[in-house]
């Protein structure tokens, strides 16, 4: 009996033993698979440090993984503690040293390129590290290249994409496929956590269709770090958007943002901010005002509040312009061609006496003076599908200015704006000017459009520097003989579809491709002035000049973009002038046009005459021009989202 009951227990210890033993090798394994997302100990128990041959090897080891699921990435260089961010989706690694090249420009004729890149206005090339730090203090420079990127904070590409994204959404071929989005590594994540509350599209120049979530671990930042981000309670301020936003619902959302939206609060506060808030109350108390001269009441959301706000900006606003930067990207635009909007409000801004102050304390609004148009023509290598140094480049501008001025650090840069009309604008700006007042022609809700804060900028060609308002005008009603007009090249996918189901079908939609040259475009601006509505179709971004061009001419714009917001959305009321197609709704076009009593096209037309006014380039900045308008809609944003006290 002795015996058995001595068997039974070696049995059971045996079984117990084992137990302990799979149990002991469960959280070995648990420990080993969790370390990526706590901190990372090596062998000997010990934490890596920066610079150390530990943290080198273990660097190495990360740069080797091609894909990372749900880990996070660590920026020792740049955080405290275990700080890291987390990518839920499948995130990319790049661990590529990138450098800017010194390519060549193209500039107009009168223009002269320097020497150097930099931001110094001076051709000696001065340096910016990379590595500067967004606080009140300014701290020493660094002998070092403009713009050649540290080795350690360009390491990590970040590709994010949108969920339920169209398939069929054709990219531009040389400038946004085969593109990963670059960012810093030592960016702060607050900044990616601003970008993703418009649940908005974060992918830079390509679209994508990854159904998982993106999400984002949100991190004390460092003492040191300026790089502010929106506060926490804005953060779920905006309505998710829908993948087809009409025109009456981009209303809502306006409505919403201006009435939640607000920017962080300043670090201190100032008269300025006094200023806004006492504008703002104004504005929502505007006396009613039903006719003016000069302005025609139907055109607007609310004519009252516009015309008090307009009033408010010319007694009120003043703006300061940042001197530093080199030309070409800064100071430097062209003139002509279909981005020459962010070229003419730089001139006009740059030179204006009214609105610019030189006492930055007394500013408003901070404008960043930079060309989106040359920034491309300037730095991007053809054929290369990468902008990295793009957007390296804002990068260390942005740095330079926050470690030599105090005022981005007040605000995180929301009192700060910026007017870019090139199509990769947004993609160029959604990180480190993420919190600016941006001003883009490609104004996309499904591309990190905000309401509340952004504005849609007038994407107007202009062809003669000399001549602004040349051809202006177009025919009487009576001699409109063509129902509807498009012309232009097949860029993106919506043309193609219209030219499918309307080239050559029926001789009152004269809908072509490409028009043969001609001087001076002289048919295809006839078309336009003999066509009672224009078709502006979107290519490979949402926007198109032919906006601006109908008005011009005078032909009723006919907007087939999904989730295009129209210029100075905040104030004009564009289903009273224009007409809004979905592109869904291209095979009925004809229909949907015939469908529009006479009536109301004679009103439309008698509206776009006197919407045009806002719509024009003068050499000499008049009273409600396209200047004063664009100016106004930043002015306008920074009054509705200015923090309460």
């Amino acid at each position: 009996m002795g015996q058995e009951f001595l068997s039974l227990f070696h049995l059971e210890t045996k079984r117990l033993l084992w137990l302990i033993g799979i149990t002991f090798a469960v959280i070995l394994t648990f420990q080993y698979l969790e370390f990526p997302y706590r901190t990372v100990l090596l062998s000997d128990g010990t934490r890596p440090t920066p610079g150390s041959s530990k943290f080198e090897a273990l660097d190495t080891a990360l740069s080797n993984s091609e894909l990372v699921n749900n880990a996070k990435l660590f920026n020792q260089a740049n955080s405290t503690g275990d700080q890291s961010f987390q990518i839920a989706n499948k995130t990319w690694i790049s661990r590529e040293n990138d450098t800017i090249p010194r390519t060549g420009f193209a500039l107009e004729p009168e223009s002269t390129p320097k020497k150097s890149l930099g931001f110094d206005e001076s051709d000696q090339s001065s340096a910016v590290a990379g590595s500067i730090k967004r606080s009140d203090s300014v701290p020493k420079t660094q002998d070092a290249g403009d713009l050649i990127p540290s080795s350690f904070n360009n390491n990590i590409g970040l590709s994010f994409s949108r969920n339920h994204e169209e398939n069929n959404i054709s990219s531009r071929t040389e400038q946004k496929s085969g593109t990963s989005y670059a960012s810093s590594a030592n960016m702060s994540t607050t900044i990616i956590s601003t970008v993703l509350s418009n649940d908005s599209t974060i992918s830079l120049f390509q679209k994508g269709n990854i159904p998982n979530s993106i999400m984002e671990e949100s991190i004390a930042p460092s003492q040191n770090d300026a790089k502010v981000s929106v506060p926490t309670e804005n953060k779920d301020s905006h309505t998710p958007i829908p993948e087809v936003t009409t025109v009456s619902e981009m209303n809502k959302l306006l409505h919403q943002s201006h009435a939640s939206y607000r920017s962080m609060r300043p670090r201190w506060f100032s008269a300025v901010d006094q200023e806004l808030l006492l504008a703002r109350s104004e504005i929502e108390n505007a006396p009613i005002v039903k006719n003016d001269r000069n302005l025609y009441a139907p055109i607007y959301h609310n004519f009252s509040m516009f015309k008090r706000s307009y009033e408010l900006m010319e007694e009120t606003l003043k703006v300061y312009v940042y001197k530093e930067g080199a030309r070409p990207i800064l100071h430097s635009p062209f003139l002509t061609g279909i981005y020459a909007s962010e070229g003419w409000f730089m001139k006009q801004m740059e030179a204006n006496k009214r609105f610019v102050t030189r006492d930055p304390k007394k500013a408003h609004l901070f404008y960043l003076p930079f060309s989106s148009r040359m920034l491309e023509e300037a730095l991007y290598v053809q054929g290369s599908h990468s902008h990295k140094n793009l957007i390296q480049y804002l990068h260390n501008y942005v740095d330079m200015i926050a470690g030599k001025y105090t005022f981005w650090n007040r605000t995180g840069g929301a009192d700060h704006f910026l007017v870019g009309c090139h199509d990769w604008a947004p993609g160029e700006t959604k990180v480190d000017m993420a919190n600016c007042i941006r001003a883009l022609c490609n104004a996309d809700v499904q591309e990190g459009f905000v309401f509340g804060k952004d504005a849609s900028l007038p994407e107007t060609y202009v062809r003669n520097a000399q001549i602004l308002t040349r051809d202006i005008g177009g025919n009487s009603a009576s001699k409109r003989t063509t129902l509807a007009f498009f012309a232009g090249s097949m860029h993106g996918y919506v043309r193609p579809i219209l030219l499918q189901h309307w080239e050559n079908k029926d001789p009152d939609m004269k809908i072509f491709g490409k028009l043969a040259k001609s001087k001076g475009n002289r048919n295809y601006i006839q078309y336009m002035k003999s066509s009672k509505y224009c078709i502006c179709a979107k290519g490979y971004e949402v926007n198109s000049p032919r906006v601006v061009e109908a008005i011009f001419y005078e032909c009723v714009p006919v907007i087939i973009s999904d989730n295009f917001v129209p210029p100075f959305f905040e104030v004009l009321n564009w289903e009273s002038f224009a007409v809004i197609v979905l592109e869904k709704d291209i095979p009925n076009l004809k229909n949907i046009l015939l469908s529009i009593p006479e009536k109301t096209y004679l009103r439309k037309l008698m509206r776009i005459k006197k919407v045009q006014q806002h719509f024009l380039w003068h050499m000499n900045p008049a009273k409600y021009d396209i200047f004063h308008m664009i100016l106004h809609s930043v002015w306008y944003n920074r009054v509705f989202s200015a923090p309460n006290r």
